[in-house]
């Protein structure tokens, strides 16, 4: 298997604008896939933010797994988190998001109250991985076309301040990962969520992981999409692509058989799922 590694030029600017910039805000927004709520998580963000409080907000959780994000929620708030996870373009997702970060910083909004200052609109910044759905929240909270869309990953490029409402103000970033990841799995799940660029992984290496995911987690939607038998289930994960490859028409064409499966995944032909399982204790069971 090929290594999986992208931290480009504009990234490592990012992270040191974020650095230079964190003293501005007075809470952090952080997007995660709710896909991959562990993976999806920068620890360069951790780093930065140090104790700003953090509102970690759970992306595309209509492509994901309802029973596990509701049980990474459950989790997150455990540790003393802001969690919630949305639809970015659903009307009352700005309000929620306003409200919520509001009652994270009710004490010191009240201290300045106190002390006579003038009301002021709550700075955030709103961070996460490219292609994670930031530019399309960010565009519904200030009701227009402020930032770039696109659906791959490093569409947004610099930083900008956006104004949500009287109460929200934000600041922009652009997606960024981290300079090394802990593990190639890491890799994996960021590939096939799509926050990685496809010209920088081999494609069989992310079919073959998803491969092995849907096997073990939502095995009768594998079997539904490319009608495969009960001994074609029998099959190593390779000779099952295979064989998938062949039942979609593409003979033995490989690649064109990963990238169909990858595709597949992501836009839920297979189910909603969720590669991050919720820490034991937090889940339930969703096959």
């Amino acid at each position: 298997m090929s290594n999986i590694q992208w931290f480009p030029g504009h990234m490592a600017k990012a992270i040191r604008q974020m650095e230079e910039n964190i003293h501005l805000v007075d809470i952090v927004f952080e997007l995660v896939d709710a896909r991959i709520p562990g993976a999806s998580r920068n620890p360069e963000i951790a780093r930065i933010a140090k104790d700003k409080p953090h509102l970690i907000i759970l992306t595309k959780m209509d492509l994901a797994d309802p029973q596990q994000t509701a049980a990474w929620i459950r989790y997150y708030r455990a540790q003393g988190k802001g969690a919630i996870a949305i639809d970015s373009r659903a009307n009352v997702t700005p309000k929620q998001i306003t409200k919520l970060a509001l009652s994270l910083l009710a004490d010191k909004l009240a201290a300045e109250q106190a002390k006579g200052l003038k009301e002021r609109p709550v700075r955030a910044m709103t961070v996460g991985v490219p292609n994670v759905g930031k530019s399309t929240l960010l565009n519904h909270l200030v009701n227009r076309k402020a930032a770039q869309v696109g659906n791959t990953p490093g569409v947004t490029k610099g930083q900008q301040w956006l104004r949500s409402s009287k109460q929200l103000e934000l600041l922009d970033t652009p997606g960024i990962l981290w300079p090394k990841f802990k593990d190639q799995e890491t890799a994996l799940k960021l590939a096939l969520t799509g926050a990685i660029k496809e010209k920088l992984y081999a494609k069989d290496d992310v079919a073959l992981y998803a491969l092995s995911f849907f096997r073990q987690y939502h095995e009768p939607a594998l079997q539904d999409r490319y009608h495969l038998t009960a001994d074609d289930m029998s099959l190593s994960d390779v000779d099952l692509l295979l064989k998938i490859t062949s039942k979609i028409g593409m003979r033995d064409d490989y690649e064109r058989g990963s990238e169909r499966l990858i595709q597949d995944a992501r836009r839920k032909k297979l189910g909603g799922f969720t590669l991050d399982r919720a820490p034991q204790g937090e889940a339930t069971t969703s096959d």
